[in-house]
């Protein structure tokens, strides 16, 4: 039973006509797990925020925490896991973070309590980096873009069931119902990924210039950039004062969970489109496409008289980013060794969870400063022009 859990390095390789398919498909399923806990509650968490302080620029900075925590400490995991040579221990303890968060913000009473809760969930966001270099290096090394649109298609999967259900379980059960099940739902993913064998790689010893030069290396570092301002966007709009807007054209709850699941099914169809575009059209144009795609979404929203529209918008961001998630992410790690791809991970993600923090908060300090429609047409212009100008530095063997 061991030897068939193990999870192979030789997969690796790829000389290797072989992967090691139940640790795959368990590696997976915990996946799938991990985004449910996290997202079950997501679509009426603005609301739920905003019913418990008093105004937009609060709001923005609760949410926030989720992407500042992430950004701080996606890359010393990466790190931490080359340097002991087991990724699966960092695993364990951000599902327990997954389970604790959800748990104290449905506890919550306060800003503060609240705060705690989400910077605990941010923290827990951390096993997404040691889960996608374990999953990653069960393929040969060419097709990185390829497994990580994979575990992205699964990710999108995951979070759309989870927001799916967030408007039903609200009314079965008040906000607390689904904060409850989501801690659950990581235990859960907890003891399926017990069973997996980890063989221990070489340690890589932690070393500050080898570090150095990832972060310098262009074509790790501008599909990070990149990522960042595409999350800034995503969480400054998708998921943090989307759900406001649509409250304020008379959605409810369920309304804002099934906005927030379509959103995400239509990132599952980017993420399959990505995988079968990126080597015929070019990961560029792909990009491109992609930022485009994002600005005519938000300025929709910006617009928007209905909610019949805002569904139209939060379609277009959501193929937006089901494009460059898994494009992006596979671009940076392309061309970095098997032995320093956690670390390579852990600063791509890193480098865009900081577009998560910034999003909710500087979105929300504009929000109260210009109101809510204007702040969406500014973040569309920015985004956009930060973007294409981004991408014209993308170097030829990182566009390929």
């Amino acid at each position: 039973m061991n030897k068939i859990l193990t999870a192979t390095t030789t997969a690796a390789s790829p000389l290797s006509g072989s992967r090691p398919r139940l640790a795959i498909g368990l590696y997976i399923v915990v996946a799938f797990l991990y985004w449910v806990s996290l997202y079950l509650y997501i679509p009426t968490l603005p609301t739920y925020v905003q019913s418990k302080v008093t105004d937009l620029a609060t709001v923005g900075v609760i949410l926030s925490m989720y992407g500042l925590w992430q950004a701080l400490v996606r890359l010393p995991i990466g790190i931490a896991a080359d340097w002991l040579g087991w990724r699966k221990p960092f695993i364990v303890v951000c599902l327990s973070m997954s389970a604790l968060g959800a748990w104290l913000i449905a506890q919550a009473d306060s800003a503060n309590g609240l705060l705690a809760g989400r910077a605990v969930t941010g923290l827990a966001a951390g096993t997404w980096v040691p889960l996608v270099a374990v999953f990653s290096s069960q393929f040969p090394a060419a097709e990185a873009v390829r497994a990580t649109a994979i575990l992205m298609f699964v990710s999108s999967l995951a979070r759309m069931t989870g927001t799916g259900l967030t408007g039903s379980l609200n009314e079965w059960g008040g906000y607390s119902l689904a904060f409850f099940l989501a801690a659950g739902v990581a235990i859960l993913a907890i003891l399926l990924v017990l069973p997996i064998r980890e063989p221990r790689r070489p340690s890589v010893q932690p070393a500050l210039g080898s570090t150095g030069r990832l972060i310098t290396r262009k074509d790790v570092l501008l599909p990070a950039l990149l990522a960042a301002v595409s999350q800034y966007a995503d969480w400054g709009i998708t998921f943090s004062f989307m759900p406001i807007l649509a409250k304020t054209l008379g959605g409810t709850g369920t309304t804002q969970s099934m906005m927030l699941s379509m959103h995400l099914g239509v990132i599952a169809l980017g993420n399959l489109a990505a995988s079968a575009l990126a080597n015929r059209v070019g990961s560029r144009q792909l990009v491109y496409l992609s930022f485009g795609l994002q600005a005519v979404g938000i300025g929709i929203a910006a617009l928007a008289p209905s909610l019949a529209v805002l569904f139209v918008a939060q379609f277009c961001l959501g193929l937006a980013q089901g494009i460059n998630n898994p494009v992006l992410m596979g671009l940076s790690i392309r061309y970095v060794s098997d032995t320093e791809r956690t670390t390579a991970i852990g600063l791509h993600q890193s480098v865009y969870a900081s577009g998560m923090f910034a999003g909710p908060w500087l979105s929300g300090i504009l929000a109260d400063a210009l109101g809510l429609r204007p702040m969406f047409g500014v973040t569309a212009g920015a985004c956009l022009v930060i973007g294409v100008w981004l991408i014209s530095r993308l170097s030829s063997r990182g566009s390929d």
